[in-house]
């Protein structure tokens, strides 16, 4: 089981206006706050956001480096993935491969992929349809 992940960030006050509207979507909640960080739980795992000192913001993130890649999460139907994609086109984010869009994961699968403000993906996975 999942403790928990802390990312840094290159803006905390951007990262947790994203997250908090995010995570709030799938049923997280507010757990923790300090100047520096923030975190979000969801039963016993949670989230954390925490400032990157200004010495290590010279290289930006990539999710092909040698690190994290992206996040996914679990929805609760495909009618969520399509409200949640309305809105991160409404709040202007970069949808990910959107040519193939809601099934860019392949055959069967129904997915919304978009970026963190640091350019994080993120991936909302919708449970497969029952036959």
């Amino acid at each position: 089981m999942l403790h928990h992940i802390e990312l840094y960030v290159s803006n905390l006050e951007r990262s947790a206006s994203f997250w908090g509207w995010f995570l709030g979507e799938l049923g997280y909640e507010p757990f923790q706050e300090w100047p520096e960080g923030r975190s979000w739980k969801h039963g016993s795992t949670y989230l954390v956001f925490v400032q990157a000192k200004e010495k290590h913001l010279d290289v930006p993130y990539h999710r092909s480096r040698v690190g994290l890649n992206h996040l996914a999460f679990h929805a609760a139907s495909r009618e969520q993935v399509d409200r949640l994609t309305e809105e991160v086109r409404a709040k202007g984010m970069k949808l990910l491969y959107e040519d193939r869009h809601p099934h860019a994961g392949g055959a069967g699968t129904y997915i919304l992929f978009f970026e963190d403000p640091d350019r994080i993906k993120v991936e909302l996975v919708a449970p497969p349809e029952l036959p």
